[in-house]
């Protein structure tokens, strides 16, 4: 199901120009959201990629692959099943890409990822 499956944000366009806070609205189709530890097949729940370079072009994305990904700055974790979040960015440009990960934190294998898109926060 995952091979089908697309992950992407809602009203929030490559090259935008923001304010922070910033309400982030997380889509997905062709699989559905679950929390973290629920095992159910065609479910992930969404991880938020800040500042850092693609999914799978990272320094260390393999290992993260193998073991799950970190909860730090760079990747925000809605184990709850959240579909939304808001971010406090610093002004500047930022980039956000969001990333499905399994229910151990785990990006599915073929990953199920959004576009990396770049905005500004005035």
């Amino acid at each position: 199901p995952a091979a089908a499956a697309d992950a992407y944000f809602i009203g929030l366009e490559d090259g935008a120009t923001v304010s922070s806070p910033l309400t982030v609205r997380f889509g997905l189709s062709g699989m559905g959201v679950a929390p973290a530890g629920v095992e159910k097949e065609g479910t992930g729940h969404h991880h938020v990629l800040i500042d850092r370079a693609p999914w799978g072009m990272g320094p260390g994305d393999a290992e993260i692959a193998a073991d799950g990904l970190p909860a730090d700055e760079h990747h925000r974790h809605f184990g709850g099943g959240q579909t939304e979040t808001v971010l406090d960015l610093a002004p500047g440009a930022h980039t956000l890409q969001l990333l499905m990960g399994d229910a151990y934190h785990v990006p599915l294998d073929p990953p199920v990822a959004s576009a990396r898109i770049t905005v500004t926060v005035e």
